[in-house]
């Protein structure tokens, strides 16, 4: 499939990369979020993005077509809130929608790609496309197969991610996949550390970012991602793995409790102005 047309659902900081990808791919865009102003600051944020990059910013978001509803494509691109119902919610109508040869796809970083799959009419049709966070820069998009995906669907996805110009990177649909599995423990057991006054803030991330040579440290990147996304998945990997392990770290919950979800609100870890 050429996926000449995808419809991207969340222009927060996923959706309006993953738009920005797709359009600069040479593809046709429709991008929908029914939060007032969201998409304008999308479009804001991807014209920022591209004149950094070097790109021609105006021919790129003239392919991204706002929308105010769901529109007939070739393919979703799920890119909203960390919650399953909502997420199941879009998928019932992205089903009722699109037409019956597309592809529905969820950039979810945790929900199950199966428990998505199960309530449309075409499951065979869906997949997990977990792009990272800055998505233009980053070049790994995990491809996750529920147990209904069929094989062509995901050689269709896996095509496309390479000529998106992204490395992909097949994982089974269990709690978390494979990078959140991961890295969620690690941000986790950084809060810890933390919360039990091992060291601050800044100490934490240069000791991950210099000895283990890791680009951003464990806190600034929980920050980039949102404390309130954190806590969603962490607890995503404790109901579906039935560990108590993976329960998130107290001060993380306090932290979102008190409106500290990171970049996005000003102020997660550390401040930002």
């Amino acid at each position: 499939m050429k996926f000449e047309h995808v419809l991207v659902v969340g222009a927060g900081q996923m959706g309006g990369g993953i738009a920005q990808v797709v359009a600069a791919s040479g593809r046709r865009v429709s991008l929908h979020d029914p939060y007032p102003g969201a998409v304008e600051r999308g479009v804001e944020a991807m014209r920022k993005s591209l004149t950094k990059l070097g790109a021609d910013v105006e021919e790129t978001l003239g392919r991204i077509e706002p929308v105010e509803d769901l529109a007939a494509a070739d393919l979703l691109i799920e890119a909203i809130t960390e919650d399953a119902q909502a997420k199941e919610k879009l998928f019932r109508r992205a089903d009722e929608v699109l037409p019956a040869t597309a592809i529905l796809a969820s950039n979810t970083s945790s929900i199950p790609i199966t428990s998505l799959a199960a309530v449309t009419q075409r499951p065979e049709q869906v997949i997990g496309m977990h792009f990272f966070n800055p998505v233009p820069v980053l070049r790994l998009v995990e491809v996750i197969r529920a147990v209904q995906t069929s094989d062509e669907t995901a050689a269709a996805i896996v095509e496309l991610a390479r000529d998106l110009g992204k490395e992909p990177a097949e994982a089974r649909d269990f709690p978390g996949f494979v990078s959140n599995r991961i890295l969620m423990p690690f941000i986790n057991e950084a809060a810890y550390a933390l919360m039990e006054g091992v060291a601050e803030p800044e100490a934490i991330d240069t000791i991950a970012k210099l000895g283990f040579a890791h680009p951003m440290g464990p806190l600034a990147l929980a920050d980039l991602i949102g404390l309130d996304t954190c806590v969603a998945i962490m607890e995503v990997l404790q109901c579906g793995l039935g560990n108590p392990k993976y329960a998130p770290c107290p001060l993380l919950r306090q932290y979102v409790q008190a409106g500290r979800l990171g970049r996005k609100s000003g102020r997660g870890f550390y401040s930002y102005g």
